[in-house]
């Protein structure tokens, strides 16, 4: 037998490899061999590509993507992958590549761009990374490792990078933990993780990528690999940081900040970010666990226009199918589905229905007998289907890593899609979820065409959700072209967000599961995933009045606004415990609607749900900043100052757009919270009261909502309540929330809502600048762009300021004052569609 290398990390939890040999079965042994780098024999150069080659054969490539990123590849035997990559989007490009310093020495090679120094360490090899003033970021320990078998191929790539004690770490994505990585460690394997609790792991995305600080600067990790993936976050060793992936190639990027901000925006670069959605894909959505029949549904919508409570979509999940067949409807209890919808969109409501990927085996069903004849599902590597049970007993599933299968999944939703009016769709289970096994999706052995690149599940798996919701937004692109989709994916991978918004799955109605949320949101929010929610007052069991109407509270800040619950749908032990009961035969319904609670309580979560659609402009700015920019909508607040110790470790807030925090009540009854506000000068929503930044605050809590702060020299746009958003925002709100002196910028951008005129110069952005000086407040605004916004009216308020004289570009108007505050009305609307900007100028007596 020959003897390898031993290493010195440590084997997978779940591994059964021996350090010199694995038993396989009684007859035969499976050899394992170890490979690492060695010293380096030669190095070549291309442009701003290196290859550094070594007597093991290892070979590492350092490719200078732009002067803060980076893409380490590592090969075991000196070839590489085909470049290929469902994570980064196709229209990546770097502005511009860096103008490189090459220096050779006798035991390591230096590389050096405008801000970031990479030393390549010769014997043996190594990397070593820099700021420009010679502080380290990043250095690895015992570098990269792999360990191959004969009869498993490749399983495991590994990094070890040096940790010190002053090293935090966020992100990964869906992860339902403390906002803080530090000591955990953690999987990537998508998993229909129904119920999950804060340490459940792994969850329903993978996202490979995190933040690290060291003495405030940020940096970024990307492992662009499918595989199953872990991080050790310093839990098995306090001085390592390590990450590994069970087979293909050791491929990362390293973003250098050096704010974590600057991380943010280069990632969000690298992956990509949606197109704008549907203004209605931002109001609120109602949903259940199932809404039928059709007289139910109508009942719902009725509703909510008789009590007023603003909505703008009703989900129906999939018992509107005939039998769980997707693309079909249940004649029995949806009769006429177009009538249905048409309804619904005259009274303002978008309709969205679910779709999974589990086709039913059935040879009278159209899709099954499609696929089979356009040979578009997966198989074994015998030959075999793979099917498997999830609603219908028995399902086969296509294989959407093959364009040609996209392409005929797309195509299905042309009925839905334009004969019948759905708006949007919801693709569930999509892990894969398969119902009755252990690991609950497929096995290994499943082979994917992974576009034109054959391979099996392990390495198809974490993309496999992200390729069907792909499939589904390009369908319905095609379809109609002129209309922006909505997608809603359960599970997907880096880059998806490009696809699909998502939520954070089946959790519970619990104090602790509205934290889990918050957390959640935050975190997918810094790594790419924006267009995100959770199931709004938990899917999972039932919450009281107090519960659902914090979460509501909360959720008016979430890019993705739904309540959801599963009804009782359930009985026993969850959705693969044999006494689970049909929706149909249950006879009581566990409603979980705004109006649910009693009459205390659905006022007040009517009031928390038009807040949401006073806030749409303020957030679908955001939007579209995220889009521009790739500045994150939701952030931890160590995103807002970094070096602040405080905030590192910080989790009761959240850094809404670049103007608010926003502090979500965790427990019931919970009367006062003490809350730290980051430096500056902060601004209670309601009342404008001053709140010094940099320290901790007792705030008294209200039940009708939760403590806002505002930045000092703001400008927050608002509109009306409305009852949904195809109803023409009539007036244009200015909140002013003047500070000390100093000269403050805000944006808003607006559009047609639906459509891409933007995209033809049929857009407005307003950059307003607010100057505060002594006793004066100016507000000058400038707007771009050619589209004309319905407004007939324009009011500015000032919350706790009270100015005795206005000047409207010179000309004086009158002045309201209105709780507390300083209102100006200007009806009709002035210089709409005429004057590129204004001036006013308030003052005070004060």
């Amino acid at each position: 037998m020959t003897k390898v290398k031993k290493v010195p990390f440590p084997l997978s939890s779940d591994e059964t490899v021996a350090q010199e040999l694995i038993t396989v079965n009684d007859r035969e042994r499976d050899a394992h061999y170890d490979t690492a780098p060695s010293e380096v024999t030669r190095v070549a150069r291309q442009d701003h590509v290196f290859f550094f080659y070594c007597a093991t054969g290892v070979c590492l490539e350092v490719n200078w993507v732009s002067d803060q990123i980076v893409r380490f590849r590592y090969s075991w035997n000196g070839t590489f992958e085909p470049e290929f990559s469902y994570a980064v989007d196709p229209h990546f490009q770097s502005t511009a590549l860096p103008s490189l310093h090459v220096e050779t020495h006798p035991d390591h090679y230096l590389i050096a761009s405008s801000k970031l120094r990479c030393i390549v360490e010769i014997n043996p090899l190594s990397i070593h990374l820099s700021d420009n003033q010679g502080q380290t970021i990043f250095k690895e320990k015992q570098g990269f490792y792999t360990r191959r078998t004969i009869l498993r191929g490749m399983i495991r790539l590994a990094i070890s990078i040096e940790k010190t004690t002053e090293d935090l770490y966020y992100g990964l994505g869906e992860k339902a933990c403390s906002l803080c990585l530090n000591g955990k460690d953690f999987e990537n394997w998508n998993t229909d993780s129904y119920s999950y609790q804060s340490q459940t792991d792994p969850l329903y995305k993978s996202i490979p990528f995190f933040y690290g600080l060291r003495k405030d600067l940020a940096y970024g990790v990307f492992l662009d690999n499918t595989y199953r993936s872990r991080f050790d976050f310093g839990k098995r060793k306090a001085d390592e940081l390590h990450f590994e992936a069970a087979g293909g190639e050791m491929r990362y990027y390293f973003i250098y900040g050096p704010q974590l901000l600057d991380v943010a925006r280069e990632y969000s670069h690298l992956t990509g970010a949606p197109e704008l959605p549907p203004i209605w894909a931002l109001g609120f959505h109602q949903s259940r666990w199932s809404y039928f029949p059709d007289k139910r549904v109508r009942e719902v919508a009725r509703t909510f226009r008789e009590k007023n409570i603003p909505c703008d979509a009703i989900y129906l999940d999939i018992d509107y199918m005939h039998g769980f067949r997707c693309f079909t409807w249940d004649q029995a209890h949806f009769p006429d589905p177009k009538k249905l919808i048409s309804e619904f969109k005259e009274m303002g409501f978008h309709t969205v229905v679910m779709i999974d990927p589990g086709i039913k085996i059935d040879p009278e069903y159209a899709v099954y007998r499609d696929g089979m004849e356009q040979d578009v599902f997966c198989y074994r590597t015998n030959g075999d289907l793979m099917t498997g049970p999830v609603w219908p007993q028995e399902c086969v599933f296509p294989d959407y890593t093959n364009p040609r299968v996209r392409e005929w999944w797309g195509m299905l939703y042309k009925k839905l899609y334009l004969d019948q009016g759905v708006a949007g769709f919801w693709n569930d289970m999509n892990e894969p979820a398969v119902f009755k096994v252990t690991i609950k999706t497929f096995p290994d052995e499943v082979r994917h065409d992974y576009d034109g690149q054959p391979t099996n599940h392990q390495k198809a798996h974490n993309i496999y959700g992200q390729q069907m919701a792909r499939a589904t937004y390009e369908g319905l692109k095609k379809l109609d072209p002129a209309r922006r989709p909505f997608v809603l994916t359960r599970a997907t991978f880096a880059g998806g967000q490009r696809h699909a918004a998502t939520w954070t799955g089946d959790n519970m109605a619990s104090w602790e599961h509205l934290q889990i949320a918050h957390r959640q949101t935050q975190r997918l929010s810094i790594c790419g995933f924006g267009f995100s929610g959770s199931d709004i007052g938990g899917f999972m069991d039932e919450p009281d009045g107090e519960l659902m109407l914090r979460w509501l509270q909360m959720g008016v800040f979430h890019p993705f606004f739904r309540i959801h619950s599963m009804g009782n749908n359930l009985s026993g032990g969850g959705l693969h415990d044999p006494n689970w009961v049909h929706a149909q035969e249950a006879e009581n319904r566990l409603d979980q609607e705004p109006w649910a609670f009693g009459a205390q309580w659905e006022a007040l979560n009517r009031q928390a749900i038009e807040l949401r659609y006073q806030w749409l402009p303020y957030l679908y700015t955001c939007f579209w900043t995220w889009i521009q920019q790739g500045t994150p909508m939701l952030k931890s607040l160590v995103f807002y100052d970094q070096t602040d110790p405080l905030l590192h470790h910080h989790e009761e807030g959240v850094w809404i757009g670049p103007h608010v925090l926003v502090f979500p009540v965790f427990k019931a009854g919970q009367k006062s919270k003490t809350i730290y506000l980051p430096k500056g000068i902060w601004l209670d929503y309601q009342t404008g009261k001053h709140y010094e930044g940099g320290k901790k605050h007792r705030l008294v809590l209200q039940l009708d909502r939760l403590p806002i702060l505002v930045a000092a020299g703001a400008v927050l746009p608002h509109h009306p309540v409305r009852a949904n958003t195809t109803i023409p925002a009539e007036e244009l709100i200015l909140r002013l929330y003047p500070g000390p002196d100093g000269v403050f910028h805000s944006t808003l951008y607006e559009d047609e809502g639906e459509g891409y005129g933007y995209s033809a110069g049929i857009f407005l952005v307003r950059q307003f600048t607010c100057e505060v000086k002594g006793d004066k407040l100016t507000v000058r605004m400038h707007q771009e762009g050619a589209y004309s916004p319905p407004y007939k009216r324009l009011r500015v308020q000032i919350p706790g300021r009270i100015f005795e004289n206005a000047q409207w570009n010179g000309e004086t108007v009158s002045l309201l004052r209105e709780k507390g505050g300083t209102t100006i009305l200007l009806d009709p609307f002035p210089g709409q569609g005429k004057d590129p900007g204004f001036e006013l100028l308030l003052e005070s007596a004060e």
